[in-house]
Order: structure tokens, then C-alpha cells, then sequence
């Protein structure tokens, strides 16, 4: 699951949402148990996500999403700022630590955005495995 380089509107998401809901109360008994039972097991709360940012320990809200990549990397020109701080390299590895938080601040702000589109997709996913075990 990847969120898109550019946000979708809430408006769009929201949309999405709906649709998926929907769909989902279409569904025989059983089915519908069985999408929530999982749904419960793996959709994110946002304010996990929005915690994770905030404490700038970049990348951590990445992990918690499934996107070990990107956290990874986030984590390590985190950790590479940090290690300069106490080098010769100070000026460089604050621009590091402020860069990576300038570009996280925009997933932070967003954070109810950002998990609300990943659980959309998630419970499409669901829906699709669910549907189709007839």
C-alpha cells in the first residue's frame, strides 16, 4: 500500500470510503462478519500515525503503516543529522534534521488524511478477498 506522491482531496477520500461501505453492507452475513473481523485486525489509527511524527524520530510513522522503505531511509538522514551534530559537521547535519522534518511535517498535518486513504485501501483489499471466497 503506497499513499500517492500528491494527497488526494478529504473530499475524494471520503468519497472513497463511502463506496467501500457501501459495498460492504451488500454483503451475505457471514461475509460482512468476516470483512469487520478483519478489518479490526488491520486497519491504523491515526492518532498512532500523528504520534509517531510528532516525535520526529523520522520515519517510525512509515513503519507503522507498512513502509519500511521509506522509513528506513527517513530513519537513517535522521540518525546521519543526529551523528553530525556532534562532528565537524554540525551545519550539515542540522540542514539534514531539518530537512527531513520539513517534508514529515506535511505527512503529520495530514496524518487523518493519510491513514484514513491507507484504510481505504486496506478495507478494499478486504472487500475484494471477502467477496470473492464464494
Amino acid at each position: 500500500m503506497s499513499v500517492a506522491t500528491h494527497m488526494k482531496s478529504q473530499e475524494a477520500i471520503r468519497e472513497d470510503e463511502e463506496r467501500i461501505r457501501q459495498r460492504v453492507r451488500a454483503l451475505p452475513d457471514n461475509k460482512r462478519l468476516q470483512f469487520f473481523k478483519q478489518a479490526e485486525q488491520e486497519l491504523k489509527d491515526p492518532d498512532t500515525y500523528a504520534v509517531l511524527n510528532y516525535l520526529f524520530v523520522a520515519g517510525l510513522h512509515h513503519f507503522y503503516l507498512g513502509k519500511p522503505l521509506r522509513g528506513t531511509i527517513n530513519l537513517c538522514i535522521f540518525i546521519t543529522g543526529t551523528v553530525m551534530l556532534f562532528t565537524g559537521l554540525a551545519g550539515f547535519g542540522l540542514l539534514l534534521i531539518s530537512a527531513i522534518t520539513v517534508v514529515e511535517l506535511k505527512d503529520l498535518f495530514n496524518s487523518q488524511s493519510v491513514v484514513q486513504d491507507y484504510n481505504n485501501e486496506v478495507m478494499e483489499k478486504i472487500y475484494r478477498t471477502v467477496s470473492q471466497d464464494e
